[in-house]
């Protein structure tokens, strides 16, 4: 019964499966979830589906704990980012679907200054957004540009593992947290004994990673990592305030030498219904963004932004400004995304 709601998931062009006691198989469809049928699905139904796709030891652990991550392929059609749950009515999980075949940048249609950062030696870049802005998706095809254009090797670190590369110019290293190595830290410890020339993280958890990130960035080694803020601004101030008060003037030298770019993404419903558009914000790393860093003065962020425009940076609004102007998306969904509302509102209103 898994494989089926699978295969219809995968038919309706779905992102994520939800099962839930009391409900009928949910889908979300272009961001929104519906039922799939209407047959109500109890605890024990649910519990029985879910443990044909796990290990003993990871059926051990749901027990112990009430809680699993772990991907699973679906044949070749795709792979998916598990989560097993407990809850006040039973057993549930959700299911985000993880597409067989990598997107390339032009296939995903993104801007110039994000396809640059396919082309950067060194230095941190940091994905961030909402969970399910499509930050993987973003990531998987900078990997893919690098693997297929030059010479070199590609470390992931994921938890769990996502998005599958095959080897092309490049060496490709899938680390699992949890199966191959202990934790995101330990992982990227050994990193920099591996002669990796790009390391993905799937995520920076805790401050003890987050300095080993930015150091390895310093080595000369090329860091993707994604961070859970909506902002380039709001993603520096979280950095650095992940450290006690005494270690943030090291941080924030750190960052400055090391921070190359900074992307936000923000996934909107289409205009005609057809699917999801990408909005990005992206900061460039300069030495006058150095200074703001070290200095404390990422209240100017914004208006840096703004003032770069000829470098290939752009402000998350004026990305929906522009993306209402071409009729992409609607004033509505781009007023929810927006960060100064009130100015977007009257920007917005000028357009039309």
């Amino acid at each position: 019964m898994i494989d089926t709601l699978f295969d219809r998931l995968l038919d309706r062009g779905a992102s994520d499966l939800h099962l839930s006691p009391g409900y009928p198989p949910m889908l979300r469809v272009r961001g929104q979830l519906t039922a799939d049928g209407e047959g109500v699905l109890s605890s024990s139904q649910i519990e029985a589906m879910l443990m044909t796709l796990v290990t003993p030891e990871q059926r051990a652990q749901f027990q112990a704990t009430g809680d699993l991550d772990f991907a699973h392929a679906h044949g070749t059609r795709a792979r998916f980012r598990a989560n097993y749950l407990r809850k006040l009515t039973g057993v549930g999980a959700v299911f985000r679907a993880i597409p067989a075949t990598i997107k390339g940048l032009d296939e995903l249609g993104v801007p110039a200054g994000i396809r640059k950062l396919a082309e950067l030696r060194a230095g941190l870049v940091l994905v961030t957004g909402p969970t399910g802005s499509g930050k993987s998706t973003t990531l998987a095809a900078m990997v893919d540009h690098i693997n297929r254009t030059r010479a070199g090797h590609i470390l992931t670190i994921e938890d769990p593992v996502e998005f599958v590369h095959q080897p092309q110019r490049c060496s490709i290293t899938h680390k699992e947290v949890g199966d191959h190595v202990p934790s995101f830290l330990d992982a990227i410890r050994s990193a920099g004994r591996e002669n990796a020339d790009v390391i993905l993280v799937g995520e920076l958890r805790g401050a003890e990673t987050m300095k080993a990130a930015l150091q390895l960035a310093s080595f000369g080694i090329l860091i993707y990592a994604t961070v859970h803020t909506n902002s380039a601004g709001s993603t520096i101030d979280r950095y650095v305030n992940a450290f006690p008060a005494d270690q943030q003037p090291q941080i924030r030298g750190l960052l400055a030498d090391s921070l190359a770019r900074v992307v936000a993404q923000q996934l909107l419903p289409r205009a005609d219904g057809t699917g999801r558009v990408a909005a990005h914000e992206i900061l460039i790393g300069s030495t006058a963004l150095a200074s703001l860093i070290r200095e404390g003065k990422t209240q100017q962020v914004a208006s840096f932004i703004q003032s770069g425009s000829a470098e290939g940076m752009q402000g998350m609004d004026a990305t929906l400004e522009r993306l209402v102007r071409e009729g992409a998306v609607s004033a509505q969904h781009a007023l929810e995304k927006a960060q100064d509302k009130e100015s977007f509102v009257k920007a917005v209103g000028l357009a039309r």
